[in-house]
C-alpha cells in the first residue's frame, strides 16, 4: 500500500466545474470516504485518482511518484464500480483471476491461485469459485467485484458506491466484512458514498465534498460534533439535522440566523420552553420519531416509544446547546 496525494486538481467538462481545487492526502492503510450528495464530484475524483480523467490542473502523487500523466495500467490502482461489472460468462475464479492474467503482470498461475483461493476464503465465497457470475446472488456478486480488486493487492483501492445497489440487509452486512478486510489486509481506501451509514461506521476520515470541493475533513466524530457549516451538518446525522430560524432559540447571539438541532439538543416535556404540536409519529420499535410542528417549521426527533403522545398534542419543546449558523450557513460559537 502507499500514501496517495491529490494536490489543488481541478476538473471541468465544458462549462460545469466536476472537481474544483481539491486537496486530499490518504495516508497508507488509511480508509478515507468521500462523503456528498449526486454530481458533487465524487466518482470524478475516483477517476481522476485511476487515470481514468485527466486533471486540468493541479496533480496526482501515489507513492511518492507524480502520476498524474502516467496512463491508468501504470498506476497501481484498483477500481471497484458501483454495479458488478462482472464477465457473464466466467467463473467466480476466473473473474477474480482476470486482472493477474494480464500480459502486463504476467503472474504465475500457481500463484494466481492462491491469491484468488486466499481472498475468496476472506470474502466467504470459497466454495463458488466455480460457479459462473450469472449464478450468485447480489451479495456474492458484489463480494465478487471486490475480491477481483483486492487479489490485485494495489497501492490503493478506489470504491464507487459499491454497496448501494444491494437491500438494507446486505448493505449493513457488507459494511462490517469491508471494515473487516480493511483492518486484516491494512489496505488504503478511498471510497466514495451518499450514504452516511456507510461513511460513519466504515471510514478512518470522512470529507465533505460540494460541488467539487472539498468542505471539510476529519474524523466522523469531528465531523458530525463540530461542522463547519450547515451543509456539512446535514450530511450527518439520522434523523437529519433540523435547520430552524434563530427566532426560535432566546439565547442566539446576534448574528445567528440558524439554529441546527440534532436529537441530542432537543428535550420534550409538558410545560416550559417553545410550544409544539405533534403532527405525526413514526414508531421503529425501540424507539419513535416524533414529527412537530414549531411555529410552522417542521422538526423531526426522537422519543420514546412508551411517551403516551398522540397526532394533536401540544408538547414543550427546549434547546440544549444547539449548533449556531449565520447567514451565509457559516457555524459561529454559541
Amino acid at each position: 500500500m502507499a500514501e496517495v496525494e491529490i494536490r489543488v486538481v481541478s476538473k471541468s467538462f465544458g462549462p460545469t466545474r466536476a472537481v474544483d481545487q481539491l486537496s486530499l492526502t490518504i495516508a497508507d492503510g488509511e480508509f478515507v470516504a468521500l462523503l456528498g450528495p449526486t454530481g458533487a464530484g465524487k466518482t470524478t475524483t475516483l477517476r481522476l485518482v485511476a487515470g481514468l480523467e485527466l486533471p486540468d490542473q493541479g496533480s496526482i502523487r501515489i507513492d511518492g511518484r507524480d502520476v498524474t500523466g502516467v496512463a491508468p495500467a501504470e498506476r497501481d490502482t484498483a477500481f471497484v464500480f458501483q454495479q458488478y461489472s462482472l464477465y457473464p460468462h466466467l467463473t467466480v475464479y476466473d473473474n477474480m483471476a482476470f486482472a493477474l492474467r494480464a500480459p502486463i503482470r504476467r503472474v504465475a498461475e500457481a500463484e494466481i491461485r492462491r491469491k484468488v483461493e486466499d481472498v475468496a476464503r476472506l470474502l466467504h465465497i470459497e466454495t463458488k469459485l466455480r460457479n459462473k457470475a450469472t449464478e450468485l446472488s447480489g451479495g456474492q456478486m458484489q463480494r465478487v467485484a471486490i475480491g477481483r480488486a483486492l487479489v490485485r493487492s494495489p497501492a490503493i483501492y478506489l470504491m464507487d458506491e459499491p454497496l448501494s445497489s444491494l437491500d438494507a440487509k446486505l448493505r449493513g452486512e457488507m459494511r462490517l466484512e469491508l471494515k473487516r478486510i480493511q483492518s486484516e489486509l491494512g489496505a488504503t481506501i478511498l471510497y466514495v458514498t451518499h450514504d452516511q451509514t456507510e461513511a460513519m461506521t466504515m471510514a478512518s476520515r470522512i470529507g465533505v465534498i460540494e460541488a467539487g470541493r472539498l468542505i471539510q475533513i476529519g474524523t466522523p466524530r469531528e465531523i458530525y460534533e463540530n461542522p463547519v457549516n450547515a451543509y456539512v451538518a446535514a450530511r450527518l446525522g439520522q434523523p437529519s439535522i433540523n435547520l430552524l430560524p434563530a427566532r426560535l432559540f432566546s439565547g442566539a447571539p446576534p448574528r445567528a440566523c440558524t439554529i441546527g438541532a440534532r436529537t441530542e439538543h432537543l428535550s420534550i416535556s409538558r410545560d416550559g420552553g417553545v410550544s409544539a404540536t405533534v403532527t405525526r409519529i413514526e414508531h421503529l420499535g425501540d424507539q419513535s420519531h416524533l414529527h412537530l410542528d414549531v411555529d410552522g417549521q417542521p422538526v423531526v426527533t426522537l422519543s420514546d416509544p412508551e411517551a403516551r403522545l398522540a397526532a394533536g398534542d401540544v408538547v414543550s419543546l427546549a434547546f440544549n446547546h444547539p449548533l449556531l449558523f449565520d447567514a451565509d450557513g457559516v457555524r459561529i460559537a454559541a
